[in-house]
């Protein structure tokens, strides 16, 4: 049960967090402040909230239901982390850190022209408004079913503290209080791994013995079908996204640049990226201990239906009183340093891509600011507003899952052929951009068509036999490749023409 405790704990939380924007308001009453937080963070502050972008409520909640409903194949995902920290340490941070500008996509313009910062500018704002969304609604599902809250209420205030504070403090704010609440959140994790696993009948051993009996921390298949989440499919789609995060994603070059050296930039980097492994492990073991757990204990089947309410079921009724409101807590932390990235980094974009671009490119301190403001406490309620949209939709995490892979794709795609192909120009960048984004969309069809629920077989031979992990994974390569071609193909025309 949910004691006064619990609330005194939750309620104490939530005015921390409300402190830490109120305490940095003055020092981020600039663009350089509030965007780039005057490049003065140290690196293991930035690195920790790196790692708390990572961990969102999706994290938090549906990795421990899915080690619980099956295996640890989804973990796969964070191991390519050990691929992609490192090539980002070697060449996405230093390329933002050499320029003095905020926005992540203002060298694609130079790169390609005005459409592939447009382009990829508008992808990136739609991702985050559906990344917004889609966490607080899943943060708050589990929550009302157990504590018996209106989600509307739990979504309403979760969206307005998290707006204050940004709107407050900036990305300073955003970066102090995802650090604090990445700190919650593996603290009482841990808490709660070790109280799980302590309460077996016969201890932690048992835990072992069951999951090697229905095979719990299998990797899933090492086969070659591209049709399935087999482990290298997975691999593949992790690389990929984990790419879009450290090259291209505004969350993460803010955070490049808010460090306030290059040595303390590549701290944050290993240190967030490579901590996720670890942490995400113990999620996935917190869902093996619940599996093994209600072995021998009831669980509802309300809860054996919808794995992802499995762990907040355990958190309410088998944790003591205050422990209980610390982990609730960290569920909201999960949610918020999510949501708290995306405002920033969204209200950033719009300014720096938008409104300085297309505007007012001579716009004053005060302008700029207004449009921050502006900018946070409008994202901050279309953001509320469309978690109140998918209000019942139970394939929420799916759509979710899709609408990511339709838009990184084309993102990470053009990033990349801008860094590795230098013969590829406007012709090159915008033939691959389009024809990648095709490739996308073909492979997308079946899963649009599942959400919708509308016959997936009428699409015949036009459906894609791939599974839905390697829709990034064939339209960045698409693009890449489409655009190396090309930007060789017409370099060599271009150098007969003129002999």
């Amino acid at each position: 049960m949910f004691t006064p405790l619990d609330f005194v704990v939750l309620i104490f939380y939530f005015v921390v967090t409300m402190g830490v924007g109120v305490y940095f308001y003055r020092k981020t009453r600039s663009v350089e402040g509030f965007t780039a937080a005057n490049r003065s963070l140290p690196g293991w502050v930035v690195g920790f909230s790196i790692l708390a972008t990572y961990v969102s409520s999706i994290s938090f909640l549906a990795n421990p239901g899915k080690s619980f409903d099956t295996n640890w194949n989804p973990f796969v995902f964070s191991l390519s982390l050990i691929i992609a920290t490192p090539i980002a340490v070697r060449y996405f941070l230093p390329y933002y850190r050499s320029s003095n500008e905020v926005s992540a996509y203002s060298h694609l313009e130079r790169r390609f022209g005005p459409w592939a910062r447009f382009y990829v500018g508008v992808c990136y704002l739609l991702m985050q408004l559906a990344r917004m969304g889609t966490v607080m609604y899943l943060m708050a599902l589990p929550l009302s079913l157990l504590l018996q809250w209106d989600i509307r209420v739990i979504i309403v205030v979760t969206g307005v503290c998290v707006t204050a504070y940004t709107f407050l403090g900036g990305i300073v704010a955003v970066i102090w209080t995802d650090a604090i609440q990445c700190i919650i959140l593996m603290a009482g994790a841990l808490l709660c791994l070790i109280l799980m696993i302590f309460n077996l009948p016969e201890g932690p051993s048992q835990l072992f013995e069951v999951a090697k009996e229905y095979d719990k921390f299998s990797l899933g298949s090492f086969g070659l079908s591209f049709a399935e989440p087999t482990f290298w499919v997975v691999l593949a789609y992790g690389v990929i996204i984990n790419f879009t995060n450290f090259g291209i994603d505004q969350n993460y070059v803010q955070r490049y640049i808010a460090a306030k050296s290059d040595a303390e930039a590549r701290k944050s980097l290993w240190l967030g990226g490579l901590l996720f492994l670890p942490v995400s492990a113990m999620f996935f073991l917190i869902g093996t201990a619940l599996f093994a757990f209600y072995q021998f204990n009831e669980l509802p089947q309300a809860q054996r239906d919808n794995p992802d309410t499995a762990f907040p079921y355990y958190i309410v009724t088998e944790l003591p009183p205050g422990i209980t409101g610390l982990l609730i807590a960290a569920v909201f932390a999960a949610a918020m340093s999510t949501v708290s990235t995306s405002l920033n980094s969204s209200a950033t974009l719009i300014l720096t891509d938008h409104y300085k671009r297309y505007i007012r490119p001579d716009a004053t301190e005060k302008q700029s600011m207004s449009v921050l403001y502006s900018s946070t406490i409008v994202w901050g309620v279309l953001g509320t507003l469309l978690a109140w949209a998918i209000i019942g939709n139970k394939s929420a995490l799916d759509t979710w899952w899709v609408l990511s892979g339709i838009l990184a794709g084309g993102m990470v795609g053009i990033f990349l052929l801008g860094m590795i192909a230098r013969r590829a120009g406007n012709v090159a960048g915008v033939t691959a951009a389009v024809i990648g984004v095709l490739v996308i969309l073909w492979m997308t069809l079946p899963s649009l068509y599942d959400q919708f629920k509308l016959d997936v077989e009428s699409l015949g031979g036009f459906k894609s036999p791939f599974h839905k992990f390697l829709i990034p994974v064939f339209g960045t390569s698409t693009i890449v490749l489409i655009g190396w071609l090309l930007g060789v193909m017409l370099n060599d025309r271009r150098q007969k023409d003129s002999a």
